[in-house]
């Protein structure tokens, strides 16, 4: 079989690999440098003061910054899950002339700036601060707006992949009702797609500071622009932390999609 037009050479493939590999590498090789330099050298001084009992103090709005952004995933993930992926399949079986306009608005997220996104939210959150109060868990509400184009394409992806509509009515006409259908029936075969679009909320959300910064709510990333006024070295390890979980969530994606397709081809 011939090769498609225009398609690049082994050489020029290699070559482009080498060039993305490097615009990744030497960013991330140069935080690594940075965050191990001292004044004599090179130690791990910088790793070891993070988590010294004596720089508690320091270093404790980081802490309670993670804490934060980790109930804001999980309440995220909570709302992908109850709400997105339901709405996701039902348009698919219930009203696919709707999908393409369903679509276009889920996906206009990525298109506005973070900036715009906050100054529209400012006034709904007003009114949810006299409701339900201003702790930090309702930002969970503004990062699902976030994180709903991710979701969206990851879950769609999933759909594409089965038939929804056969499964939906094998189960109905066993007698399941729709929310047994759901749960056992729709939800194990598209496991890979809710997987994916958990995970990626979860690293959008540990990445977020746009929102909670002008919304007044402390996050990691708000807490590492506090505590890196004292000390520069601590958001650089925490950044290098970070890309390492986001780097074992896509790992986790990979494997788990692997596992999905060799047991459909099983």
């Amino acid at each position: 079989m011939s090769a498609p037009p225009f398609a690049p050479s082994a050489a020029a493939r290699w070559i482009i690999g080498v060039v993305l590999l490097a615009v990744f590498a030497i960013p991330i090789a140069s935080m690594v440098e940075y965050s191990l330099r001292d004044g004599a050298g090179y130690s791990l001084v910088h790793w070891t003061a993070l988590f010294d009992p004596e720089n508690a103090g320091t270093y404790r709005p980081i802490w309670t910054g993670l804490g934060n952004s980790l109930l804001l995933a999980a309440v995220t993930v909570v709302i992908v899950l109850a709400l997105v992926a339901p709405t996701v399949v039902l348009v698919n079986l219930r009203f696919p002339r709707l999908r393409q306009l369903f679509e276009f608005v889920v996906l206009l997220p990525i298109s506005i700036p973070a900036i715009v996104v906050v100054v529209g939210l400012a006034p709904i959150y007003q009114s949810i601060g006299r409701a339900i109060g201003t702790g930090v868990w309702t930002l969970a509400f503004a990062y699902g707006i976030t994180v709903l184009p991710f979701a969206y394409r990851a879950i769609q992806a999933s759909i594409d992949a089965v038939d929804l509509r056969t499964l939906s009515e094998a189960s109905r006409t066993l007698g399941s009702g729709w929310g047994t259908t759901l749960l056992r029936v729709i939800a194990p075969n598209l496991r890979p797609g809710l997987l994916a679009a958990s995970l990626i909320s979860v690293a959008v959300v540990l990445g977020e500071y746009t929102i909670a910064s002008i919304l007044g709510r402390q996050n990691l990333q708000t807490a590492l622009v506090v505590v890196g006024k004292q000390d520069p070295w601590a958001p650089v390890i925490l950044s290098l932390l970070s890309l390492v979980f986001a780097f074992a969530l896509l790992i986790v994606i990979g494997r788990a999609g692997r596992a999905r397709s060799g047991r459909t081809s099983a």
